[in-house]
């Protein structure tokens, strides 16, 4: 991710100019490029893709919307996640939904995936801290390059899939590499290892 280089602006002038676009985050009022690459899609894509077949499988009443905004209401900050699981029984209760794509509310909220870019910082630290806030229940962090920081992934860093799990008011946080099977609470009986999404991105874990 690189910052726009511009000036502060309002949530409402985000979601104005940059709401139907899929580069873009607001952070405090700063514009953030996302710049996904196309391995960063790939991996993107292959995580909605197997959540999508759980979500057949089960009958769930779940979808993955293609484009969506997490509004923090009482600041300026609007992230985009790359895979966002929505309950949509919860969607009623949501003030701008009808209006356009954006989520207010955590309870709407079934997982949030996040592939891992430059930026890494805001993915590890920020939204962790965010989301808990906003009680999302599952926040996935996949570093499929292994380039976060350390003391998130370990020495010697490598690919990494971190999965935040919401116990109580903290995220309780399990690291899976290799081919560890990833374990969610979301989706306890699915096979899917870190190995498999991050060979999606051309990255082979050592």
């Amino acid at each position: 991710m690189v910052q726009s280089a511009s000036k502060l602006i309002t949530l409402d002038e985000f979601i104005t100019q940059y709401g139907d676009s899929d580069h873009y985050e607001l952070i405090d009022g700063e514009l953030i490029d996302m710049e996904p690459t196309g391995p960063y899609e790939q991996v993107s894509s292959l995580v909605g893709r197997k959540l999508n077949v759980e979500i057949d499988r089960q009958d769930l009443p779940y979808f993955i919307p293609h484009r969506c905004l997490i509004r923090l209401l009482g600041t300026n900050t609007a992230f985009r996640p790359d895979v966002i699981l929505l309950d949509q029984t919860q969607l009623v209760n949501e003030p701008l939904w009808q209006q356009e794509p954006v989520i207010t509310s955590g309870s709407s909220i079934k997982l949030i995936a996040k592939v891992v870019s430059t930026n890494w910082q805001n993915d590890y630290a920020r939204k962790v801290e965010d989301y808990a806030l906003l009680a999302v229940s599952e926040y996935w962090i996949v570093d499929y390059l292994g380039i976060g920081g350390r003391e998130y992934i370990g020495k010697p860093k490598q690919p990494t899939v971190t999965i935040c799990t919401l116990v109580e008011d903290e995220y309780q946080k399990r690291l899976f590499q290799n081919n560890d099977q990833l374990v969610s609470s979301i989706f306890p009986n699915w096979q899917l290892t870190a190995k498999q999404v991050f060979a999606a991105g051309g990255a082979v874990a050592m």
